[in-house]
């Protein structure tokens, strides 16, 4: 256990080049500015010719950025990255048994909602404490499994695809919206992947990305659940796919302005260096915090296993001895006091742990974010603690 015994620290003068290390929404990608939007298709209808060729655009700069297979289908959806993933759920869930993975609490509420709104007579949960991961062995990939790849609010990820079968019956629903565009992901071996913009390439919320394998394309149109569907949860008409929602047009009406966001995110990823450039600048930043971390005294990875510890969403744990004898709510109070502090002096927003995880520091290492800020953070970090420590 790693105690502290440091004399009090004097305030660093160099701030971070941006204070925005929010886990959601992210930070906007470098040199992003209002300016961006000037050429927003607004005041014109989503569904014109230009309007939706707008919104195809982002679906084949998102599929081409991601190496996503050909016949992999892939549209925009409702209601972020939460409504990615119950559409999937509502509209594939009931044909046969379902395993959950759980180890954060976006997980535990696809638990919930399989349970208790689906009430799907057939439900295995797999649970782990926060900053720990479930027996990936025990899940059975005959199953319909459901599991979220980086768990945004534990900083635990799933370290690859070998645990599932690649002849599997079931489909692997994956919950991906912190992990794609910052880690590489097994198409091979999934069959749902959802995401939203405003993570890893810093877009506008509200908007949320599905990605269907054949398998799963298959699932939807052999298949029809036992209950009624609302209109944002229907992918298919008459039996088959509406092949329209993956070609530009979607089930509401979109934001213009956040759909121009998102290409302008898109059109920097690219120029930045594609993929392997964004999982590269993410990487870095991970292993940046991972040397303050082996220097410090006061904190530690909340996740024990490097080869689990995610790049983007960082969560970490204070291992100080006092820290440690005070109450959850306690505790809860001092990182509240750091964050405001660190608030207060425009150096860090946002990044005190999840409501429900163990109380401690989250911050957002995904490829937007620049390792130098991070650099320039770690001794305000140290100040923050210094300065509540009693």
């Amino acid at each position: 256990m790693k105690s502290s015994s440091r004399a009090r620290l004097s305030e660093p003068r160099q701030r971070p080049g941006s204070p925005h290390f929010s886990s959601g929404p992210c930070k906007k990608r470098p040199g992003w500015s209002v300016h961006a939007l000037d050429q927003a298709f607004v005041g014109r209808s989503h569904r014109s010719r230009p309007g939706q060729a707008r919104l195809q655009e982002v679906i084949d700069r998102s599929r081409a950025l991601l190496g996503l297979p050909a016949d992999w289908r892939l549209a925009i959806v409702p209601a972020s990255d939460t409504g990615a993933v119950e559409l999937a759920l509502w509209s594939l869930l009931g044909e046969r048994g379902v395993d959950v993975l759980v180890w954060e609490s976006f997980g535990a509420g696809w638990l919930v909602d399989i349970q208790q709104q689906l009430q799907l007579p057939d439900v295995r949960c797999f649970e782990a404490a926060y900053g720990e991961l479930p027996d990936l062995a025990r899940v059975d990939c005959d199953r319909d499994v459901v599991f979220t790849w980086n768990g945004t609010t534990s900083g635990v990820r799933v370290p690859d695809g070998e645990w599932i079968a690649p002849d599997r019956e079931g489909l692997m629903i994956a919950d991906a919206t912190s992990a794609v565009f910052a880690m590489e992901l097994p198409y091979d071996r999934l069959d749902v992947i959802t995401w939203s913009w405003q993570k890893v390439l810093g877009g506008e919320a509200a908007h949320g990305m599905l990605a269907l394998s054949p398998r799963a394309a298959r699932r939807l149109e052999t298949y029809t659940p036992d209950r009624p569907l609302p209109k944002l949860f229907r992918l298919t008409r008459g039996g088959r796919l509406i092949e329209e929602l993956f070609s530009g047009a979607t089930i509401n009406t979109p934001s213009m302005l956040a759909v121009e966001d998102a290409l302008d995110a898109l059109r920097w990823a690219e120029a930045a260096g594609g993929l392997v450039e964004l999982i590269a600048r993410s990487t870095r930043n991970l292993e940046a915090v991972a040397s303050w971390v082996e220097r410090t005294d006061w904190i530690d990875f909340l996740c024990a296993r490097p080869a689990l510890r995610s790049s983007t969403s960082i969560c970490l744990e204070i291992t100080d001895d006092w820290f440690r004898g005070l109450e959850r709510k306690q505790q809860s109070a001092v990182i509240q006091r750091m964050v405001d502090l660190l608030e207060e002096r425009q150096v860090a927003y946002d990044i005190g742990s999840y409501r429900d995880a163990p109380p401690g520091l989250r911050l957002w290492g995904g490829a937007t974010v620049e390792t130098e800020d991070f650099t320039a953070l770690f001794p305000w970090l140290d100040w923050s603690f210094d300065n509540v420590r009693e």
